[in-house]
């Protein structure tokens, strides 16, 4: 909110973090060899940088953070899409209708922030046009965002098959190989850098330490993303991708709501219907109400002697 350009050193912050806790606890200091051939990773780093710098640069387009949030949720559209062009995978009639109405979510949504970009910019005439331009490029980079993160996913999975999977080996090498990227963006972070220090001073409850409270915000940033990321990591080798998918969608779907009642993020009655469908469309994906019930039967049996 008070720097909306900000990605890049929060995105740099969060892989130095990562990459660094990596090399000590999983890479030994550089002493363990990799399971996966670093070429391999080198290829899958490329990808994840890209999708992490793109998803950034279009919060600085004109895209809200609640359509930002939707629109990745779409991910299922790409990877099947993906999935039939690559894999020649086929998906049953029930996969196409969950498809559907994940489409017809985020079309929803974007057409009703397109509808608020364009009445918003009509209050200036002369940055209107321009100001809806900047955000049709917002969209395209989440599309393009979009289709190479399914990419990337397909290209994981063939090397999980291959090699085994190595969630916490991956989880360094996906942070670490990208470090030397950051250079391309180092004078965005420096400047960024430079207008924390000039924030509010905020003391830290407990240790009772002063500091610059963007510095605050920024680590306890890092902090909860290091919980996340290592969790969805660890949950794709101990879970099924049935429960892993379940989890993230959640997750999302509580961030949504959690920036829209906290932030008062504009959502009109359209947007609330998009976001069902989107939602709605990705619980049917996973099938989990095929898993529900018969959870649901055992635990009906289990009941069953103890009230007789």
């Amino acid at each position: 909110r008070q720097f909306p350009g900000c990605g890049n050193i929060v995105t740099f912050s969060q892989f130095l973090f990562i990459a660094v806790e990596g090399f000590i606890f999983e890479a030994n200091f550089g002493r363990k060899r990799p399971a996966i051939p670093i070429r391999n990773y080198f290829i899958m780093v490329a990808m994840f940088f890209t999708v992490s710098v793109v998803n950034n640069y279009a919060l600085n387009l004109n895209i809200a953070m609640p359509l930002h949030m939707i629109f990745r949720s779409g991910s299922l559209i790409a990877s099947m899409a993906l999935g039939i062009i690559i894999l020649k995978k086929r998906y049953s009639v029930s996969k196409y209708s969950s498809i559907a109405l994940v489409s017809l979510g985020i079309f929803t949504c974007t057409f009703m922030s397109a509808k608020q970009v364009a009445s918003d910019s009509s209050l200036n005439q002369e940055d209107g046009p321009q100001a809806f331009l900047w955000w049709l490029l917002g969209i395209a980079a989440l599309t393009f965002a979009l289709l190479m993160s399914a990419r990337m996913g397909i290209f994981q999975e063939t090397l999980y098959k291959k090699f085994g999977k190595h969630s916490k080996e991956a989880l360094f090498y996906n942070h670490a190989l990208p470090l030397p990227g950051f250079l391309l963006l180092a004078p965005n972070i420096y400047q960024h850098a430079v207008l924390f220090n000039q924030s509010e001073l905020f003391q830290v409850p407990v240790i009772g330490l002063t500091l610059p409270i963007m510095w605050f915000y920024l680590l306890m940033n890092v902090i909860t993303q290091y919980v996340c990321i290592r969790g969805v990591f660890i949950l794709t080798t101990e879970c099924t991708s049935l429960t892993v998918t379940l989890v993230v969608t959640l997750r999302k779907f509580v961030s949504l709501i959690f920036s829209i009642l906290y932030f008062q993020n504009p959502f009109t009655g359209w947007h609330w219907l998009g976001t069902a469908f989107v939602f709605v469309g990705t619980l049917m994906y996973t099938e989990v109400w095929n898993s529900l019930g018969p959870l649901l039967a055992r635990c009906r049996s289990r009941r069953r002697p103890k009230e007789e």
